[in-house]
């Protein structure tokens, strides 16, 4: 699935289509027997695709302009901040940012900074709910690591109890800019972001973000630039 990035509202709506025609076209079937067979139930499927409406909504963000700035790669709440070792991707001590998506969040994901992706991992897994402290452990996963001025980073893409269909639309070799969409994580789910350990971090545990809005922090050495 290629990703318009335009920001015009049609191409945002688009992209909404793209991604609910599914759902939409099995509500709008089933909506019309209920009307037919008992009209008060019809309401239910109605009420459903005003959700899959909702849910699925891209709205326009404004992207702080810098290279040196790392964005929040999803919506949510920060749900920890915590120095681990990563050793997928960076093989190193980094600092994991996780943000956990209610079903009332923008569960679309953007890149957190421009780079190289250079970097692709499904992990297959469970589906615990995401706020759970060993869900990052067990659940489904997509790694969607980065190159950027030297440093890597990377997106961690992860399943909740409802959200249970991860879609990533960036491969290995493509070149990103900050805030660009590069996928989407259906019905509730968690994203972490790995940085490098003297990253300058703007954020807190309990801070609300936004996917390509919220500056999570900067690269490290960008203050004494």
């Amino acid at each position: 699935m290629v990703i318009n990035q335009n920001d015009n509202s049609a191409f945002r709506f688009a992209l909404t289509l793209r991604l609910i025609w599914p759902y939409l076209l099995f509500l709008t079937v089933l909506m019309s027997i209920l009307y037919f067979i008992f009209p008060l139930l019809a309401v239910i499927p109605a009420v459903l695709i005003l959700f899959v409406l909702y849910f699925f909504r891209n709205p326009k963000r404004t992207i702080p302009t810098g290279d040196d700035l790392i964005l929040s790669p999803a919506d949510g709440v920060i749900l920890g901040i915590e120095k681990v070792f990563e050793e997928k991707y960076i093989k190193d001590k980094v600092i994991r940012v996780s943000i956990f998506l209610s079903i009332f969040n923008v569960h679309l994901n953007r890149s957190p900074l421009p780079g190289k992706v250079s970097y692709r991992h499904y992990r297959p897994g469970k589906f615990i709910p995401a706020f759970k402290s060993h869900a990052s452990d067990l659940n489904e996963k997509n790694f969607i690591g980065i190159e950027s001025q030297d440093f890597k980073f990377m997106v961690c893409q992860i399943t909740g109890f409802i959200a249970r269909r991860i879609k990533c639309w960036v491969d290995e070799g493509k070149w990103l800019e900050g805030g660009e969409i590069i996928g989407i994580i259906k019905f509730g789910s968690g994203t972490e972001l790995f940085l490098p350990e003297d990253t300058t971090l703007f954020v807190k545990k309990g801070d609300k973000v936004k996917a390509g809005e919220t500056i999570i922090g900067t690269l490290p050495g960008a203050n004494k630039h």
